[in-house]
């Protein structure tokens, strides 16, 4: 509870940035959105709800809505956010070929960099997704690693085996259960930083940042009438939100958080 706190007093003023909230529309409602926690981008556990929440509750805010996020493992927030009433969709999301079919995708609401992730005494994987070979590679059930990745998954051409989440498969990465973790990089520092990794641990994780390239992250709206509004609604509002210095300055008020919370022994 600590660590929260010194993050959530750190990064308080970012959550009252001019930019957020200025000529906002009267209240129309609320928009309901289902997430995985998947912080530093989208977490109950930072102000704003992370980086990415805070870029659509700022955009929608300008259109007059209020924004709320309920969280669920993955593949729950996939099957809640295109079928449930409750919810006009779910994010943070990449885009694929395949949801391209379930989704209307907004503009951008951050950016992510997928790594390697592995033991630093056990040397390289490779720099490469070819010359991993064989190797145990964890991923996170439902989560989209890149067409080139999943379709060598799908020739198995690798050998993969899905976690419930990030912080799960850096455990076992820890405990040698994986030879290697695909992670992205925000969300591999932002565990490592935590209270829940020693400064121990983190020293023996190394990664490999040329097997993947950048990639944005959506809110997917449902592929309906409804959505569609929203979609329009949403993206048309977003050309009023600097977006990108909205991201660049939650990225450096967290680190500046971070750095003053004193690492686990």
């Amino acid at each position: 509870m600590r660590f929260l706190r010194t993050v959530a007093l750190s990064l308080i003023t970012f959550c009252a940035m001019p930019a957020l909230h200025a000529q906002v529309a009267p209240p129309l409602g609320v928009l309901r959105f289902a997430t995985d926690d998947w912080p530093p981008f989208v977490s109950p556990s930072l102000p704003a709800n992370g980086m990415s929440a805070a870029m659509v509750s700022a955009v929608f805010e300008r259109v007059g809505y209020q924004v709320e996020y309920e969280y669920f493992p993955w593949k729950r927030t996939m099957q809640l956010g295109l079928s449930s009433p409750r919810y006009a969709g779910f994010m943070a999301v990449w885009r694929t070929p395949e949801r391209e079919t379930r989704c209307y995708f907004s503009v951008p609401i951050g950016n992510t960099h997928g790594v390697l992730a592995y033991l630093k005494e056990d040397g390289a994987p490779g720099a490469t997704l070819q010359e991993l070979g064989k190797v145990r590679i964890g991923t996170v059930a439902g989560y989209a690693n890149g067409e080139q990745f999943d379709a060598m998954v799908a020739r198995g051409e690798l050998n993969t085996e899905e976690g419930l989440n990030d912080a799960t498969n850096l455990r076992k990465l820890l405990i040698g259960r994986y030879r290697v973790i695909v992670i992205e990089r925000h969300v591999l520092q932002h565990l490592l930083r935590g209270p829940g990794f020693s400064r121990a641990e983190r020293e023996r994780i190394a990664v490999v940042d040329t097997a993947f390239r950048e990639r944005s992250v959506h809110v997917c709206f449902k592929r309906d009438a409804g959505g569609a509004l929203q979609q329009k609604r949403f993206n048309e509002a977003a050309r009023e939100v600097d977006l990108a210095r909205l991201e660049r300055d939650y990225w450096k008020r967290l680190d500046q958080a971070m750095a003053s919370v004193p690492a686990a022994p």
